[in-house]
């Protein structure tokens, strides 16, 4: 009888909702199907006319970029002008639409009627009225003043001028058939770095030379009022502000250490592809840091000691070296995926591995064989990736392959567990990737080639071709085997696009290194942890704190997680001393001489927590240890490959 309740309940529980459903008619829309308006890049179309582009920058105070732009009517009743979304570089749409405020259009005098688009909000409908040659149109770009509302680019004494920022531009046409001619007005006495070359100027007000929009956008410019250049070869300059005067006190030492990475660059690569490359280089604490690469310039943003410090670490050093390859890798060379005919169409990111993997690689090298950064220096990085991305325990479920995505998925937002849902590894994990790749070619042809034979190939090109060549991953195997025949495609399907237990570190073992922990800290680790504002026991407990004593991250399954460690956590005590980043490091090394858990007092708000973190392992800090005496395929790679001083242009008039 039991059973027969059961069953009988279980039906009518069962036969309710359909009951329910068959009584009770929800309304029930079909949806409309969603059609883009917005007219599609025509590569066979050509605008008309310059558009001209007029800026007034001196408001430094507020930080407010007045724009006014004339653009030609192409006989088009109705025109729709694009704000650029998709910003090469970030690999995301991160255009600051948000922060374009006034947005006036007239013609022939009189105001014209914009609609946003509701599909496309970067998109603005015009209506254009009969016989109408131009729209003059107006508008405010309220740059960030505060970090919260984005990065600032715009301080006391410098700003950067990126152009995508206060324009825009008609839709339907490939940018690189748009046309234009930008007039700017820098505040009274500022002097300015572009890869854009004056067509003329009266005082403060410069007037470019016409290139298309998309040279536009890639030329962006630095200007302050403290500001020096330097010339590194007959193509390239390095163009710097600060903060101050006295830090643009560069030795020749350090300049020449710049003009090597130039020659290096184009020893590695065997070709220049640009005219001419500007370096913009701010050293600041007052304007946002930033570090995004151009075909013919770089953004490059940095402590404002880099110079007036140069002995007491490499620093951001390694970011020079990283975006000039750029020049070659991701500007000239683009996976096809990458290259965009507008600022419209999204970016399709799935071989970032190569475009930002193997920049990583030729940035250390580089870094490396000019001086920029120490053989030793360069050494204990590896040891730090290698080491880090053997944390990432995430790989156990998301491939490399698919932290490509990243720059959409989390656009560089602060992670709860960054080790568990991994980050942007396909720079320093496509980095170890490239190293693995070099060292087998070196094996296997008894050290004949390398993957500067690849460079060569695939990235080479003709000098002064500032166009963009576009690539896919066959491409990629096929140079590959070419340099020497082997299993490429199968190297990589592991490594890239399958789940791993841990990083690839072949390299560094074929290299002749291995990677071990050490009790102290090398010296690269020590300038890191000055610099930044946290210090790293992650290899230990496994915990980032900052210097106040916050959590700022927690390794997935490591001792903190297991005690219930989280970020944002306020480490108020260690065991019964008030908390300091020596009393944790004390209390770590002592873990090793005792079975006692290391004990943390916690502050959250107004409430306190005691956790103990069961670990005996002493402090951990990752280094490379060298196998055998002999001079091992990672020495080789480091090593400069051109020599003697370069013969350059006398230093440029700051």
């Amino acid at each position: 009888m039991r059973m027969i309740l059961s069953v009988l309940l279980a039906f009518t529980l069962m036969a309710v909702p359909a009951q329910l459903y068959a009584q009770v008619k929800n309304s029930a829309p079909i949806a409309e199907p969603i059609v883009d308006i917005v007219p599609i890049a025509d590569p066979a179309k050509v605008f008309p006319a310059p558009m001209k582009l007029i800026i007034d920058a001196t408001d430094v105070t507020q930080a407010i970029f007045r724009v006014k732009q004339i653009i030609p009517v192409a006989n088009d009743e109705k025109m729709v002008l694009l704000y650029p979304k998709w910003l090469p570089g970030n690999h995301a749409p991160r255009g600051e639409i948000e922060k374009l405020a006034g947005l006036k259009i007239s013609a022939n005098g009189k105001p014209v009627t914009w609609r946003r688009d509701s599909l496309d909000v970067f998109a603005f409908h015009v209506d254009v009225p009969a016989g109408a040659k131009q729209l003059d149109i107006e508008f405010e770009f309220l740059s960030a003043t505060n970090g919260n509302q984005g990065r600032v680019v715009v301080a006391p004494k410098m700003m950067n001028v990126r152009w995508h920022q206060l324009s825009l531009y008609p839709a339907g046409y490939y940018a690189r058939n748009i046309p234009v001619d930008v007039t700017i007005t820098y505040p009274k006495g500022w002097k300015a770095g572009t890869s854009l070359r004056p067509a003329r100027g009266a005082g403060d007000t410069v007037t470019y030379k016409t290139v298309d929009y998309d040279t536009l956008v890639d030329s962006p410019a630095f200007a302050g009022a403290h500001f020096k250049k330097y010339a590194l070869s007959d193509r390239s300059t390095l163009n710097v502000v600060a903060d101050s005067a006295e830090y643009l006190a560069a030795t020749e030492p350090q300049i020449e250490h710049h003009r090597r990475l130039v020659r290096e660059a184009r020893n590695l690569f065997g070709s220049e592809q640009y005219d001419h490359y500007d370096f913009l280089l701010a050293l600041t604490e007052e304007m946002g840091g930033i570090g995004i690469e151009h075909h013919r310039s770089s953004e490059n943003g940095v402590n404002r000691e880099y110079f007036t410090e140069w002995d007491k670490g490499p620093g951001r050093r390694s970011l020079l070296p990283h975006e000039i390859v750029h020049s070659w890798n991701g500007k000239y060379r683009r996976p096809k995926g990458i290259y965009a005919p507008d600022f419209k169409t999204p970016s399709r990111d799935d071989l970032l591995w190569v475009y930002e993997g193997q920049t990583q690689f030729w940035g250390y090298v580089l870094g490396a064989r000019s001086g920029l950064y120490s053989k030793a220096d360069t050494l204990d990085a590896i040891a730090s990736i290698a080491a880090g991305l053997d944390q990432r325990v995430g790989r156990a479920w998301r491939p490399l392959a698919d932290t490509a995505h990243d720059p959409i998925i989390s656009a560089r937002k602060p992670k709860a567990w960054s080790t568990w849902q991994r980050q942007e590894d396909y720079y320093n994990e496509g980095m170890l990737i490239w190293l693995e790749a070099d060292q087998i070619i070196r094996r296997e042809t008894g050290g004949q080639k390398s993957l500067e034979d690849f460079a060569k190939a695939f990235f080479g090109g003709r000098d002064g071709d500032w166009g963009v060549v576009t690539y896919d991953l066959d491409e990629v195997i096929a140079t590959l085997n070419a340099v020497h025949p082997y299993d490429w495609k199968g190297f990589l399907q592991e490594r890239v696009f399958e789940t791993t237990k841990e990083a690839p570190k072949n390299g560094i073992t074929l290299g002749g290194y291995e990677l071990i922990y050490t009790e102290t800290p090398s010296a690269f680790i020590k300038a890191g942890e000055t610099r930044r504002n946290y210090v790293g026991f992650s290899h230990s407990i496994g915990l980032w704190v900052r210097k106040s004593g916050v959590v700022s991250g927690v390794a997935w399954q490591s001792p903190a997680f297991k005690a219930g460690l989280t970020t944002g956590y306020e480490i108020a005590a260690v065991g019964e001393e008030k908390f300091s980043i020596d009393a944790l490091r004390k209390a770590i090394a002592a873990s090793k001489t005792t079975a006692k858990p290391i004990t943390l007092i916690l502050k959250k708000g107004d409430r306190f927590r005691t956790v103990n973190i069961n670990y005996n392992g002493g402090n951990r800090y990752p280094r490379l240890r060298k196998i055998g005496e002999s001079e091992g395929g990672l020495d080789t790679l480091l090593k400069p490959q051109v020599t003697g001083t370069v013969q350059h242009r006398s230093e440029l008039s700051g």
